[in-house]
């Protein structure tokens, strides 16, 4: 039994971006946390804390509508924005 693909179903990817409000510092940060680094490593790359990083990724979760970061992750996989 395989992995199944990840399969786009919306209209445009790009006007998802535009009604959600993400930056490309947000899709950045999601990127990151799809390659599995953790918050803090990921505030250091940004030269914000840890804690920053995960008041943002609520931030984003709550504007693309989903309740993790995992969901954010995939929201965004999904639309193929990372």
């Amino acid at each position: 039994m395989g992995v199944p693909e990840v399969v786009y179903r919306g209209d445009n990817p790009a006007s998802d971006l535009e009604r959600a409000g993400l930056t490309e510092e947000d899709l950045l940060l999601l990127a990151e946390l799809a390659k599995g680094v953790t918050a803090d490593r990921v505030g250091r790359s940004l030269d914000v804390s840890g804690r920053t990083v995960r008041r943002r990724l609520r931030c984003i979760c709550d504007r693309i509508g989903v309740a993790t970061a995992i969901e954010a992750v995939a929201w965004a996989a999904r639309r193929r924005l990372i």
